[in-house]
């Protein structure tokens, strides 16, 4: 993994000299509230007064950032002459700044240029983390929406930052539902790199570490949420690295991809639509190689029983049906998919269907 990554209370303001050796001029990307709300902009904008940094804010990113957006972010850097690009947030601004970097080392590329990957320069991006869940911190993927209202990644070695910061204090101004689907977006991420073909020892090391400590503590979050203390803050955070990390080396499986469709119809939050089939995932690594799924239920110390319990209590109700004619025109969308064909079992979209079918019934 190529990027710097420093962790720990106050950690901006210990490597502001760092900061300052990337050059005098900044483009900041954000969204609308977090970076401010965390106080992590604040931080930001204290250390570069003190280094004599330049920099204009763009705070033009929503959840689930459009290609769009981040055409008009590495424009605005470009014209503004940056040095380097800066996201704040979750992992939609995260994710943005990736993307706005290649734009802005590369002003005339449009969207299908991005996706072509019709590019071989982007300019440095440090991202500085206010939730705990994406991991987007440490790994070369952005996630954005096309303009067909469809999510696609973009995965590149360039999208890697060269410094990632992550204060688990600016997670604190997190509310339950937010710390809940990030928290589930990290349980996902450490649970589906386990599942993929190409999980090695250090990967499923990982996974199972940032497992252990993160469930006991988003059980706690569901049932007791204002228990919860800086140190908790400070694990969450740590098992959503340790899930990106894992990721990085992985990539991720089935209920990934196909939580982009319950997101883009339904607008159901990332981490919450990316979980609707890990109790599937875990139903279905059982059949096609128990020891396998045993070890990991052994490693982790978590049964399968426990996981679903978990998953009850944090996802929402959502009513979705979905009607065979809907399944019919969705399926396709997971034949020869990278992200299927990476778990571990070769599950095919008909047995996405099966699963599907199942779990939102056609309403009679």
């Amino acid at each position: 993994m190529p990027v710097k990554l420093y962790t720990g209370k106050g950690i901006l303001e210990k490597h502001k000299e760092q900061l300052a050796e990337l050059g005098g001029r900044c483009v900041v990307i954000t969204g609308k509230s977090s970076a401010v709300r965390s106080g992590a902009l604040a931080d930001i904008q204290r250390i570069f007064e003190e280094t004599g940094t330049e920099y204009e804010i763009y705070d033009g990113i929503s959840e689930n950032p459009s290609v769009s957006s981040c055409i008009e972010a590495g424009r605005k850097a470009y014209a503004f002459q940056a040095s380097y690009i800066m996201g704040i947030g979750g992992g939609s601004p995260l994710d943005a700044a990736k993307a706005a970097a290649v734009f802005a080392a590369n002003p005339d590329l449009d969207e299908k240029g991005l996706y072509a990957m019709t590019w071989n320069r982007v300019l440095p991006t440090v991202l500085v983390g206010t939730t705990a869940g994406t991991g987007s911190e440490v790994t070369k993927v952005s996630v954005l929406t096309n303009s067909e209202g469809r999510k696609k990644s973009v995965h590149h070695d360039l999208l890697y930052p060269v410094l990632a910061f992550g204060d688990p204090a600016y997670t604190a101004s997190m509310g339950r539902t937010l710390t809940l689907t990030t928290g589930t977006d990290a349980l996902t991420h450490l649970t589906e790199s386990f599942f993929s073909k190409k999980a090695n020892d250090i990967s499923r090391a990982c996974s199972i570490e940032g497992i252990r400590n993160l469930i006991p503590l988003l059980e706690k979050a569901a049932d007791h949420f204002d228990d919860l203390t800086e140190e908790d803050r400070e694990i969450i955070y740590n098992a959503s690295i340790l899930g990106g990390m894992a990721i990085a080396a992985t990539g991720t499986v089935f209920p990934h991809n196909v939580g982009y469709y319950f997101t883009e119809e339904y607008q159901i939050p990332h981490g919450f639509a990316s979980a609707l089939l890990t109790d599937d995932l875990l139903s279905f690594e059982e059949t096609c190689g128990r020891e396998y799924a045993d070890a990991f239920y052994e490693r982790t110390g978590i049964s399968h029983e426990r996981f679903r319990k978990l998953l009850r209590k944090v996802l929402p109700e959502y009513e979705i049906h979905l009607s065979e004619e809907t399944l019919q025109d969705i399926l396709p969308r997971w034949q020869n998919n990278g992200t299927v064909k990476n778990t571990r079992g070769d599950i095919t979209s008909e047995e996405i269907g099966k699963m599907l079918r199942r779990k939102f019934p056609e309403t009679e």
